[in-house]
C-alpha cells in the first residue's frame, strides 16, 4: 500500500471569538496521493482556507494530526515546519504576494536564491518566458496587471519544482477571461511537471478540472 503524499486525520481547529469559542474545522479526515489534483469547495466562511492553511503547515489544528511529504507536521516548531514547505511545497495566493519593489524576475528568483541555487537568474527566466511573460521581467509589480502578476505568481511556484502547490482562490482577483487563462495555464505547469495539486476556489471551471472535489460546509467535508 502506497503511503498518501498527505494526511490528516481527525483535524479540528477552535478559535475564541467574543461569541465563544468557534469550531472552523470540524473532525477532517483526508489523505492525497502523489500527482493528484484536489479541488475544495465551499461557501465562504466554511473553513476551505483555514483547512488549505493546516495540510500546509502554515497554521496548527488544535487537534488531530497532518502529516505532510513523510513528515508529521502538527508536533513541530515553525522553525522545522518551514523547512519542510522550502523543501517541498509551492504557494499561489488570491492577493499574488509579490514583493512591490522586486522586479518580476526577482521575485521568481527569491526562493531559488534562498535555497542557495546557483543558476537562479536562468532558471527563474525561464520559468517566466513558460508563463508568457518573457517581455516584462523587468517590470514591477506595479507596472503589471492582475493578470500578469498571477502569472509571474505561478511561475515563482513553480520554479522551485514543488512536490506540491497549494493555490488559495487563485483567480479570485481575475476577471472572467483571465481566470480562465490562468487556470489552465496551472493545470498545463502541473501536470508538465507531475506536481501534486491542492486548490480551494469558487471557480466551477477550475474544480472541475480536478480528479477529486471535497465540499465543505461549515466546517465539515460532505
Amino acid at each position: 500500500m502506497k503511503t498518501p503524499l498527505i494526511e490528516a486525520k481527525n483535524i479540528t481547529k477552535k478559535v475564541n471569538s467574543p461569541e465563544g469559542v468557534l469550531s472552523i474545522v470540524n473532525d477532517i479526515t483526508l489523505s492525497v496521493d502523489k500527482g493528484q489534483t484536489v479541488a475544495i469547495v465551499g461557501p465562504s466562511g466554511s473553513g476551505k482556507t483555514t483547512l488549505l492553511a493546516i495540510l500546509a503547515g502554515l497554521d496548527l489544528p488544535t487537534s488531530g494530526s497532518v502529516s505532510l511529504c513523510g513528515h508529521e507536521i502538527t508536533s513541530m516548531g515553525e522553525d522545522a515546519r518551514a523547512t519542510i514547505r522550502g523543501d517541498n511545497v509551492g504557494f499561489v495566493f488570491q492577493s499574488f504576494h509579490l514583493l512591490p519593489k522586486l522586479s518580476a524576475l526577482d521575485n521568481v528568483m527569491l526562493p531559488l536564491e534562498i535555497q542557495g541555487e546557483h543558476d537562479a537568474q536562468n532558471k527563474a527566466t525561464r520559468a517566466l518566458s513558460r508563463v508568457g511573460l518573457e517581455a516584462r521581467i523587468k517590470h514591477l509589480p506595479k507596472q503589471l496587471s492582475g493578470g500578469e502578476k498571477q502569472r509571474v505568481a505561478i511561475a515563482r511556484a513553480f520554479v522551485g519544482t514543488p512536490t506540491v502547490l497549494f493555490a488559495d482562490e487563485p483567480t479570485g482577483n481575475l476577471d472572467n477571461a483571465s481566470s480562465k487563462t490562468l487556470g489552465d495555464l496551472l493545470f498545463a505547469m502541473n501536470q508538465e511537471s507531475g506536481t501534486t495539486l491542492i486548490l480551494v476556489t469558487h471557480d466551477i471551471h477550475l474544480a472541475e478540472q480536478c480528479q477529486t472535489v471535497y465540499q465543505i460546509h461549515e466546517g465539515r467535508i460532505r
